[in-house]
């Protein structure tokens, strides 16, 4: 895929200064991926992030005020490629189900690397959705936080999905449930298929998650229309 220059936007009370405004603020991004996905979220700090790019410690400050507002930066931007992702694939798809499946396999399915973003390593920044980002929203502080809107591009993509639910069985009363479980279904299943196998049916080199995560949809859907006959 070429380079079309697309832009992720990101709610800017999670800033001080845009990190996509400079090289620096990049790198700063680039290298906080890296770290969290190999370090963890709890043993990453600033310190160790200036040391790393060369810079000192204040300079990360400039850009946020803390781990947490990056990780939630890192969240944002993660949510929001996810959503221009779904516009992508469904856009040119006229029916409902269909853009419903193609939808369940793009939440479910395994990330691969977008050349569109250079600085972001999308399949690191996957398992740090995966490992991590309950961290982002599971705080004391999350009420406030969400009237900020910092939570807006996942709710987004969730609204999204529930639509797309909506056109193919309009009576089904928990469009939201369903697809909120589903991508927190997908990210336990691929984390429990490295770190704790018996507790999943993961296969190698088979869609199992996908295939599984996709039929549970449809057999709500159309469950939800048996009991209405």
């Amino acid at each position: 895929m070429k380079n079309l220059n697309i832009h992720i936007n990101i709610n800017p009370e999670l800033y001080n200064k845009n990190p996509e405004s400079s090289d620096l603020g990049k790198r700063i991004v680039t290298k906080s991926i890296e770290m969290i996905n190999t370090l963890g979220f709890e043993c990453f700090t600033f310190k160790k992030l200036g040391a790393a790019i060369g810079s000192n410690e204040s300079s990360v400050y400039r850009y946020f005020d803390s781990k947490h507002n990056l990780l939630v930066y890192l969240v944002n931007w993660y949510w929001s490629w996810i959503e221009y992702r779904l516009v992508m694939v469904t856009n040119s798809m006229g029916s409902p189900l269909e853009k419903l499946k193609a939808s369940v396999e793009l939440l479910t399915s395994d990330v691969t690397q977008d050349n569109a973003f250079s600085y972001i390593d999308e399949i690191a920044l996957n398992k740090i959705i995966i490992s991590e980002s309950s961290k982002a929203y599971h705080t004391k502080d999350i009420d406030e936080e969400n009237q900020k809107g910092y939570y807006k591009t996942f709710k987004r993509v969730v609204q999204r999905v529930s639509e797309f639910v909506l056109e193919v069985n309009p009576k089904f009363e928990f469009p939201h449930m369903l697809i909120s479980t589903i991508i927190e279904g997908a990210h336990h299943q691929r984390f429990f298929s490295k770190h704790l196998p018996s507790l999943t049916d993961f296969e190698e080199g088979k869609n199992n998650i996908v295939n599984f995560y996709t039929g549970l949809v449809l057999k709500a859907i159309n469950s939800d229309n048996s009991n209405d006959e």
